[in-house]
């Protein structure tokens, strides 16, 4: 996939899309068939529908769900099983 909108992939294979969540998830959207596409056997070429089907798969888990939860990038898998301290307990 070139670079470009995470709308104008989505208008491109077809897919309907919450503006909403489009503008706040993009780049989580658009990493997601990367992601998917790094996990292909060497060699295998996918085709169209698989692209379709990852950036639609992609597309819908932000409807239901959030950036962290879905943990695309990897600021939010280290995230996972840390113990954060919230900035509010720290006293000079």
């Amino acid at each position: 996939m070139a670079s470009g909108s995470a709308e104008e992939f989505l208008d491109y294979f077809g897919i309907p899309y919450d503006v909403r969540v489009v503008q706040v998830n993009r780049l989580h959207i658009q990493q997601r068939p990367y992601d998917c596409l790094a996990k292909q056997k060497a060699g295998k070429v996918p085709d169209h529908a698989a692209y379709r089907g990852w950036l639609a798969r992609a597309c819908c888990d932000f409807v239901e769900s959030n950036a962290q939860a879905e943990s695309v990038f990897a600021v939010f898998r280290r995230l996972e099983g840390s113990s954060l301290v919230p900035l509010s307990s720290l006293s000079d």
